[in-house]
């Protein structure tokens, strides 16, 4: 048990990392990483649609992944206790 808790822990961490990177590429409304580095392409970029359909797919995969991993870890935890 204490291997899998590792592995979720390791999991966990990666994961909230990754995810925080992911949201901040989203095109928003001004003021994001995407704006940072597109700058002034935004317009020519942002018509793109197949490139945010696929980040917007990475995110919510990750994101399952994310909130797998911590219910996973809750009920270990949960389990040790008892």
């Amino acid at each position: 048990m204490a291997i899998l808790e590792f592995v979720l822990q390791v999991l966990l961490g990666i994961t909230s990392v990754l995810l925080t990177l992911l949201i901040l590429l989203h095109k928003g409304r001004g003021g994001g990483l995407s704006d940072m580095f597109g700058g002034g392409m935004t317009s020519a970029v942002g018509s793109s649609g197949l490139a945010e359909r696929n980040l917007n797919r990475f995110t919510i995969v990750l994101a399952l992944v994310w909130f797998i991993s911590i219910v996973a870890l809750g009920l270990i935890t949960k389990l040790e206790v008892i």
